[in-house]
């Protein structure tokens, strides 16, 4: 089972998690990520993958 860890202050709001896996991520109203689920499903682990790879400030941390 992978966690997802988001470090709020880390993130500038760029939404590629949001792009990447919208079920796993939104953004709040001031378009910093927020978590929608903390540990995702196996169906999401790639989206997941995605997501923390390709965020620009390295916000995302995911564990197993």
């Amino acid at each position: 089972m992978v966690k997802v860890i988001l470090d709020r202050d880390l993130c500038c709001g760029a939404g590629q998690c949001v792009l990447s896996a919208p079920d796993v991520f939104d953004q709040d109203e001031n378009g910093i990520a927020r978590l929608l689920v903390a540990e995702p499903t196996p169906e999401q682990h790639d989206d997941v993958h995605e997501a923390a790879l390709v965020c620009p400030r390295q916000a995302i941390d995911l564990a197993d």
